[in-house]
């Protein structure tokens, strides 16, 4: 499969792209800025030098072109202010479900937040933050021509990955290791079976692999 993952330069899409082109996959992941691409190439990606917050839809589109599915990992960031949650975790990830719509590429992975809401509360970064990704995740669900997956883990932490998680509709809150994620995110690319589902994570007691099935069978 041809990969191309949004935010390619972030710790989740990182590991990813490691997971990725380790299996024989080949990756690509957008980046902001060109002093990132030796890190993506590091992990065994192409980097794809595109401005997610200045781009149009046919720009991007023109990147994805060819791919076989896409994955939005990007994010404005803990340290950002409430605007750049509006530009990045909200408009940047709308831009590229319309990428992926225009480049013909139907597999669309979304790593989204637990408690991701259009309808939550509050003037809080925290709140902005959660209301910007629930507002994205409402527009690729309303996208038909998408196979979309919308992945919400709870708290991230740079623990080693265990490979065992709790994977569900609603989980509860939790923890997740980023390595885990990544691994449910490669599965989840590679499993269509589990287009329509909007799934939480954490960390819990069944193997990845085992997890994603067990969700697309149901």
């Amino acid at each position: 499969m041809r990969i191309v993952i949004a935010g390619g330069h972030g710790q989740i899409a990182l590991r990813l792209e490691r997971l990725l082109a380790a299996r024989g996959d080949e990756v690509a992941g957008v980046i902001r800025r060109a002093e990132q691409a030796d890190d993506l190439r590091e992990a065994g990606a192409e980097p794809i030098v595109c401005d997610l917050e200045s781009a149009s839809a046919e720009e991007v589109a023109a990147h994805l072109r060819g791919a076989d599915a896409a994955v939005f990992a990007a994010g404005a960031g803990p340290g950002s202010g409430a605007e750049r949650k509006h530009t990045v975790d909200r408009d940047a990830a709308i831009l590229f479900a319309d990428a992926a719509e225009r480049a013909g590429v139907r597999r669309f992975v979304v790593v989204s937040s637990m408690g991701a809401d259009p309808e939550r509360p509050g003037d809080e970064v925290f709140d902005v933050y959660l209301r910007a990704k629930g507002e994205a995740d409402a527009y690729v669900r309303a996208h038909k021509s998408l196979d979309w997956t919308i992945l919400r883990p709870g708290s991230l932490t740079d623990d080693a990955g265990k490979g065992l998680v709790r994977l569900e509709a609603h989980t509860g809150r939790g923890a997740i290791p980023r390595d885990d994620v990544a691994a449910v995110l490669a599965e989840l690319v590679d499993t269509p079976a589990t287009a329509g589902l909007t799934l939480e994570l954490i960390s819990g007691s069944t193997p990845v692999s085992v997890a994603v099935k067990s969700v697309a069978g149901n």
